[in-house]
């Protein structure tokens, strides 16, 4: 342990990169032409860092490099703050300059085929140096990621209840009744709720909130039993095994144009008022530090769904 003015020095960035650079290539050329450094600088910074810790990180050879059992521990650690020093910058520059920089947007695969396209051309148009990075994932998914920081904004259905996530909400849709042309409910309107207690339903696999949605939709419809004899991964393969006459199935209406146009097996049928439906927000970490520009971009967003057949939320 090496000891300064009566304390622990502490090592430098330029020490814990060059260090993660060999931890992750076990090679000091490859490592430092991974991060822009001349080897002997590398090595040094390296052999520096040792000295400053007080414990030795690597095994050399003149044919490799090996991580000691402490290098192995102090990989992950170093990673671990140089991956925090970067969510700091990125956090200082959308600060000195909103709408730059990442934003790392998760949203669930019942809405993104759907909607991605006007946020893509908002953001296209609105801020043309914000860089939107796109996930797909489920609900579940999608909120672990926004606790622990791997996703910044997330686009999906609430209400969620999460403790600490903060909902901007966009819209409501309603759902319609996907079914086979031969279907006696096919094409009509004012279809009473009860219908959905005599209907073979196919949903959507366990994990989307679009499944959840619509069992809860039978519920209130009076049908107590599991519905499901048939699940599909997505809707686009919901929609054809009903084309196929398997059965019926609830859509959202912004998918239903998408959606339904791949077979011409198919009508649509609308529910008497008040339909079932679903809400579609923006949800963001309570607190976080780019709030003012989720919000800004949820109200931006707003005035450019005219076109999409919801109702706009204030």
């Amino acid at each position: 342990m090496t000891i300064s003015n009566g304390k622990r020095r502490q090592p430098s960035l330029a020490q814990l990169r060059a260090f993660a650079a060999v931890a992750e290539h076990l090679h000091f050329r490859d490592a430092a032409a991974a991060i822009g450094m001349s080897q002997p600088a590398l090595s040094g910074a390296v052999s520096a860092l040792e000295e400053t810790l007080g414990v030795t990180l690597l095994e050399r050879t003149t044919r490799r490099v090996l991580l000691s059992p402490a290098g192995e521990r102090l990989a992950v650690r170093a990673k671990a703050v140089l991956d925090a020093v970067g969510a700091l910058l990125e956090e200082a520059e959308a600060v000195r300059a909103p709408f730059t920089g990442a934003l790392r947007l998760g949203v669930i695969p019942t809405v993104a085929p759907y909607l991605l396209p006007a946020v893509l051309r908002l953001v296209h148009e609105r801020y043309p140096h914000l860089d939107l990075q796109v996930h797909e994932e489920q609900t579940a998914s999608l909120l672990e990621g926004l606790g622990s920081g791997r996703l910044d904004l997330l686009l999906l259905a609430v209400p969620l209840g999460v403790p600490g996530v903060v909902e901007l909400p966009l819209f409501d849709e309603d759902f319609v009744l996907v079914t086979p042309l031969d279907h006696w409910l096919g094409g009509r309107e004012g279809i009473p709720r009860e219908a959905l207690k005599e209907l073979n339903l196919l949903l959507l696999d366990e994990g989307h909130c679009l499944r959840d949605q619509a069992l809860d939709i039978c519920r209130e419809a009076g049908r107590e039993d599991a519905p499901v004899t048939t699940t599909a991964a997505g809707l686009s393969t919901l929609v054809q095994l009903v084309a196929g006459g398997l059965g019926c199935t609830l859509l959202p209406r912004t998918a239903l144009k998408l959606e339904t146009a791949r077979s011409s097996q198919l009508l649509t049928g609308s529910f008497a008022e008040p339909a079932p439906s679903r809400r579609v927000a923006f949800a963001m970490r309570a607190g976080a530090a780019r709030s003012a520009e989720y919000e800004e971009l949820a109200a931006a967003l707003r005035e450019g769904l005219g076109a999409l057949p919801v109702r706009v939320l204030d």
